[in-house]
């Protein structure tokens, strides 16, 4: 099939199956047409949470589609490529939670949403790039270990007198952002607006105008008086602002790579995940239902 008949049999299938597509802001542009939400992770687990639909398919990566899961253990979740992993979430094992734990007893653990279910389960609280600052400031410890990213856990601490302890793990598309790539581009576009991921490390955010998720990004530029903008994330982030903001103009601030995980998902994978119902997306009662209870304790943070 085509692209315009894959996209009428999703449709398709998705209204027959009762089913809600989620679609993540790095997703390949095509995915957008087929989404019911397109988003950044706290919206999405939002969105997730409260659906009413028998089938969740999720256009991200695995812990995305996890952490759906563990918020509708009754539902079908699906991930249309089951190989759609993270590395960062990869990172930290469970020996390391225990390790972080032993060496800083006093401290509460919390975790980025990119996680495994099995690594939620051994957390305290869990936040996202959107709200990590409100969530740590909400917690009644003067000190946190933050899993896995070193660089949002850095970031937070400048808005926190909280101790961070972040483990060293990192996001490899922004931790590999290029400073002098940077500083060029802003050369060539003196009035562009920088806005940078808090993923990134901090001689990318020292340039930066404005630190959001995603979604924040999309909210940044629409309200800015500026025309132009540098975005420090993922590449494709640049499509998905375009489509929201067609009327002002963006460009990369110095990326030199995608995440190729993000960009697995075809609309033929989203095709065949309504029409075969795969990969359904298990996690074992054990882990789900302490993993369950640090997302929960996310979500209840104004």
């Amino acid at each position: 099939m085509d692209e315009k008949q894959l996209v009428k049999e999703i449709k398709r299938l998705k209204k027959e199956k009762n089913a809600i597509i989620l679609v993540h802001n790095y997703q390949r542009p095509e995915i957008y047409q087929v989404a019911d939400l397109l988003g950044d992770s706290l919206e999405l687990a939002k969105k997730a949470a409260e659906t009413d639909k028998d089938t969740i398919v999720f256009c991200g990566v695995h812990f995305m589609a996890e952490t759906a899961k563990l918020l509708n253990p009754s539902k079908k979740v699906l991930l249309p490529e089951i190989n759609a992993g993270c590395p960062m979430a990869d990172m930290v094992k469970p020996e390391d939670v225990a390790r972080m734990r032993k060496e800083h007893p006093k401290a509460v653990v919390a975790c980025y949403i990119n996680t495994t279910a099995e690594t939620k389960a051994l957390c305290d609280i869990c936040v996202t790039s959107a709200n990590a600052v409100d969530v740590i400031n909400s917690l009644d410890a003067d000190e946190v270990i933050f899993v896995p990213d070193m660089n949002l856990g850095n970031y937070v601490q400048k808005f926190t007198k909280k101790k961070m302890i972040p483990f060293q793990g990192y996001c490899h598309v922004h931790h590999s952002f290029d400073e002098e790539k940077l500083k060029l581009a802003k050369e060539k576009y003196p009035k562009a607006v920088v806005i940078a991921h808090p993923e990134c490390p901090e001689f990318i955010l020292k340039h930066a105008d404005e630190i959001r998720s995603t979604s924040g990004m999309i909210t940044a530029a629409r309200d800015s008086d500026a025309q132009e903008f540098l975005i420090a994330t993922e590449l494709g982030m640049i499509e998905r602002l375009k489509l929201e903001v067609p009327e002002k103009t963006f460009y990369s601030a110095g990326a030199i790579r995608v995440c190729p995980n993000m960009k697995k998902t075809f609309l033929e994978s989203v095709y065949k995940a309504l029409r075969d119902d795969q990969y359904e997306i298990e996690v074992p009662e054990a882990i789900a239902t302490k993993a369950v209870e640090c997302v929960n304790r996310m979500m209840k943070v104004k």
